[in-house]
């Protein structure tokens, strides 16, 4: 197959680049370089360097393609609540452009990576997709707009389109900020150097952490799986992990001695975050195969930063 993977050079975009690759797939990738580094990428990967509202690009790009993977986007959810424009510009106008491309060269499927911020707080857990969503910053609300494009556009035009509600990923070569940097290769990196874990809240908060490998395993299965369209689906572990049980695993397995700040004034986001699968195990065969405490220790032996 030939595939167009969008924000080809970030930390999702370049393993599912890299794996497609590496099974003998034709593949195509863009990225503005904002935050990826194209230099992760496999030789065998056809790489541009450009701006995801370029549509004269993508029609170049786009040409013999059958499946695109969307995931160039601005992540990053303080930053969103201080620049609401700019993700506006990127996540929903990009994802707009691109659609508006794929439709003109007669793309047939597009697997779009969007949240599971888009959940927001919830009154029960495990969240199922069916969940009336309730986003709290610009980041989440610019996904969910993104996936009401994407899906009426595919199907107005016939685009089958697959939305994957990724949680919260981690793994080797994730993007580390100077600021906000993600929790996992943030608590790593400290607590192999003794430095300083901050909490925020009082930790009782879970998230479910999905390794990098099982999230391109349900990437890759959307791009054939039948009877998906206008699918929306979670894309997570099913298992809720604590703030303070992150800790614990994290001076664990780097066997540090960090000291451990609690701030109870800063947001600690939604009380609790875990995915349901059952549409996930139904429709892509998905079964996620990494354990956190597993996880956590392959990342810190690939990862050469967090040392």
């Amino acid at each position: 197959m030939q595939f167009l993977i969008t924000g080809a050079a970030g930390f999702l975009g370049s393993a599912l680049a890299n794996r497609l690759a590496n099974e003998g797939q034709s593949v195509r990738g863009l990225d503005d370089l904002s935050t990826g580094d194209p230099n992760v990428l496999s030789p065998d990967i056809h790489f541009t360097r450009g701006d995801i509202n370029d549509r004269p690009k993508l029609w170049t790009l786009l040409q013999g393609v059958d499946c695109v993977y969307h995931l160039a986007a601005r992540v990053l959810v303080p930053e969103s609540v201080l620049y609401p424009r700019e993700y506006n510009q990127v996540n929903v106008g990009g994802t707009v452009t691109l659609m508006e491309a794929m439709r003109d060269v007669g793309v047939r499927r597009v697997v779009f990576i969007s949240s599971g911020a888009i959940y927001g707080d919830q009154e029960t857990q495990p969240l199922r997709e069916d969940a009336t969503p309730r986003p709290r910053s610009p980041y989440a609300v610019s996904k969910l707009a993104a996936e009401y494009y994407v899906r009426t556009i595919g199907q107005l035009w016939g685009i089958e389109t697959v939305c994957l509600r990724v949680f919260n990923a981690y793994g080797p070569g994730q993007h580390m900020p100077p600021v906000h940097a993600p929790v996992i290769p943030a608590f790593l990196r400290q607590a192999s150097l003794n430095g300083t874990l901050i909490v925020h809240g009082e930790g009782t908060q879970t998230r479910d952490y999905v390794y990098v490998d099982d999230v391109v395993n349900a990437m890759a299965a959307a791009a054939t799986a039948p009877d998906v369209d206008q699918h929306i689906i979670n894309v997570g572990t099913g298992q809720e992990v604590s703030i303070r049980e992150l800790v614990r695993l994290a001076l664990e397995v780097t066997g540090g001695d960090p000291e451990v700040v609690y701030n109870p004034r800063n947001d600690r986001g939604p009380a609790h975050m875990c995915a349901d699968l059952t549409l996930a195990r139904q429709k892509l065969g998905y079964q996620p195969q990494t354990l956190l405490e597993e996880g956590l220790r392959k990342t810190l032996e690939l990862d050469l930063r967090l040392r």
